[in-house]
């Protein structure tokens, strides 16, 4: 065996241990946050229990985690503030009823279970009652999410929103920035705008569900990754290099199964050369997405171009086993009306977005929060009224 073989072998080796190990910490670190969480519900458990005894609001009142807190924290060290804990009680309240706490005696209770906790002083300190952490949560609710994710979802009052993130978080793996972005970016309340309500509670339940061009779409689209200043002037070019250079925030404002394909992407006919600003595949939709930029109002004449782009794509670029093409065009300013009647009746699948260059401000925020289930109850009774049309005309 040459010195080269010799090598590789030994590479491969070192490889492989290297896997496990990796391998072996990633289920360590995900152990370790599912029990913290645990833990902090059963903390916040606690809390909202020994509150609601009368015998103890008059002894401790409002001063009970402003307590506990400085007793915690002079035991377990850091980890135990005001804030904190307060976010452990209303996790509880807003989890309790996705759990059923089972009960000490259960069966799969191990009655030796116990949780230690490391002092500041360094010496760990084992807490055992029948049990710290006794199977709390039913399959109704496994954590998994981080604690700092569970605390950011807890800042979404709307229960259909708060439940939308939290799936999506899961599915596409968000971390906390991302999870954090796409709350103030509405994301939720922008899907719901297109949808019935039966599309609404469907997808707050198992998060964003992809089978048609409509659900891939969202007006508008917030890039306030790209830092461009709304009351600057900029150009198109501009524009599509910004999100060129921002490609991964952009990837993640569109959404799920979207790859980049090209930009400016030449097409020739009769020897004239046409260009598209951007070219995205949806896997989930198995197409190509065709984006056109401007930077001004949405007109009729940027129908027809990218009506003219997607014949192209149709007859030149899709295979026999994809879907046709869609066009969106982004643009800043969108007249409703004048795009419905624009973009009614044609054969291709041409949708028109805004797009936003800030995040909603936080008074925006609050207002669409207060309006879901506004719009869920108005959806619903216009839902109903066409229920009741069909009936009286099958009846006639």
């Amino acid at each position: 065996m040459n010195e080269d073989t010799i090598t590789r072998n030994y590479n491969d080796l070192l490889d492989r241990i290297a896997g496990i190990l990796a391998s072996a910490r990633t289920k360590v670190v995900r152990e370790i946050n599912r029990t913290q969480v645990l833990a902090y519900w059963e903390i916040g458990r606690e809390v909202v229990e020994f509150k609601q005894k009368g015998k103890t609001r008059g002894e401790y009142g409002e001063h009970l985690i402003e307590r506990l807190s400085k007793d915690m924290t002079k035991k377990f060290g850091k980890g135990f503030s005001e804030r904190n804990i307060e976010q452990m009680r209303k996790f509880y309240l807003v989890y309790s009823q996705k759990a059923q706490t089972l009960s000490a005696e259960s069966t799969n209770l191990q009655k030796s279970k116990t949780l230690s906790w490391k002092t500041k002083g360094g010496k760990f300190e084992t807490v055992s009652r029948k049990s710290i952490i006794r199977q709390t949560l039913s399959n109704q609710f496994e954590p998994m999410l981080s604690w700092s994710h569970y605390c950011e979802l807890l800042k979404v009052e709307e229960t259909l929103a708060r439940s939308f993130y939290e799936q999506e978080a899961i599915q596409n793996n968000w971390s906390v920035r991302e999870l954090k972005r796409q709350s103030n970016s509405m994301l939720f309340e922008r899907l719901a705008l297109s949808r019935n309500t039966k599309a609404i509670m469907k997808m707050a339940e198992k998060g964003q569900i992809i089978e048609k061009p409509e659900d891939a779409i969202k007006d508008p689209y917030i890039l306030e990754f790209l830092n461009l200043r709304e009351e600057t002037s900029y150009t198109e070019n501009q524009l599509e290099q910004a999100l060129i250079d921002k490609l991964q925030y952009f990837l993640l404002e569109l959404g799920k199964g979207f790859t980049f394909v090209a930009r400016q992407k030449r097409i020739t006919i009769t020897n004239r050369h046409y260009y598209i600003d951007l070219v995205f595949y949806n896997r989930l939709l198995k197409c190509f997405v065709l984006i056109d930029l401007k930077t001004g109002e949405l007109d009729h004449s940027d129908i027809g171009q990218m009506n003219f782009y997607l014949n192209y794509f149709k007859e030149n670029e899709k295979r026999e086993d994809e879907n046709d093409p869609i066009g969106l065009i982004l643009c800043a300013k969108k007249d409703d009306i004048f795009a419905k009647y624009v973009l009614g009746g044609l054969s291709n699948r041409v949708f028109a977005s805004k797009y936003k260059l800030a995040l909603p401000s936080e008074r925006e925020l609050k207002l669409k929060l207060k309006s879901i289930p506004k719009m869920l109850e108005e959806k619903m009774m216009n839902a109903n009224m066409v229920g009741k049309i069909d009936s009286r005309s099958m009846i006639d």
